[in-house]
């Protein structure tokens, strides 16, 4: 049986399925439906678990099972945006079903979160350290999260209160999903598969995140070659959020050359 997911459809023009990321839902998306919703058709599609389909939590939850899932929903190509954790998925997207894939825009989210070695990225004892706090205090393991994706944005205050403001907009994410959300952010691992996807591909960074280091752009170049990189200067881990007008046009300029192309 297909677990039916919840999914909202605003705007017209070429149809952009948006992923949000880890503890959030669809709403953090608005600054950017706002300002382009008379360009593109948004499909704001909630992961499972989260927001609108809290209540839908696949028995198995994880990256392949979690893209899966949100294959089935799509009835005709689309560009798939995923941020962070949605990231992750629009990439397994691209890989696993490139039919369904017309372009791919990563916001802030690389082929690999967890920090080793050769890799920059998110520490393994933060990352325990959130699975631990998430058993005893959801809302504040979110809320932490959510000022560690602000950290080193010029508007870091504003920003927190903007996610804080859309979050709670839709139903409370599930624990089950938190979990496996932290989970998969720690195993995957598709540094070897992205040289693989066919399709026009943009990766957007910002210089002051300290969840996606601005030192895994060049790494991810090298990895992915004929992907477009994008830097924002000022910006950490929310860039449509923190500098709504300047990522609205990047990804409006980016999606023209791209259609024509």
């Amino acid at each position: 049986m297909i677990l039916l997911l919840h999914s909202d459809v605003v705007g017209t023009g070429p149809k952009i399925l948006l992923l949000h990321g880890w503890g959030l839902n669809s709403e953090v998306w608005q600054p950017l439906i706002e300002r382009l919703q008379g360009s593109f058709q948004f499909v704001l599609m909630d992961l499972p678990g989260f927001g609108h389909n809290h209540q839908s939590v696949p028995d198995s939850y994880d990256l392949d099972a979690l893209t899966a899932l949100v294959a089935q929903q799509l009835k005709e190509p689309m560009i798939i945006m995923g941020w962070s954790l949605g990231g992750l998925v629009a990439q397994q997207l691209a890989l696993n079903y490139p039919a369904l894939v017309r372009a791919l825009i990563c916001v802030t989210s690389t082929p690999k979160f967890l920090a080793t070695d050769q890799w920059p990225g998110i520490k393994a004892e933060v990352l325990k350290a959130f699975a631990m706090q998430l058993r005893s205090d959801p809302h504040k393991t979110i809320e932490r999260f959510l000022a560690i994706q602000a950290l080193g944005s010029e508007r870091a205050k504003a920003d927190i209160q903007n996610l804080k403001t859309l979050l709670v907009k839709r139903p409370s994410p599930s624990k089950v999903a938190l979990a496996s959300g932290l989970a998969i952010l720690e195993q995957a691992d598709l540094c070897e598969k992205i040289c693989t996807i066919g399709c026009p591909t943009l990766r957007i960074y910002g210089r002051n995140d300290s969840l996606v280091p601005k030192a895994t752009l060049e790494l991810v170049e090298h990895l992915q070659p004929k992907a477009s990189s994008m830097l924002f200067p000022a910006a950490s881990h929310a860039p449509f959020i923190s500098h709504a007008d300047e990522f609205a046009n990047a990804i409006r300029d980016y999606l023209a050359k791209c259609l024509m192309a």
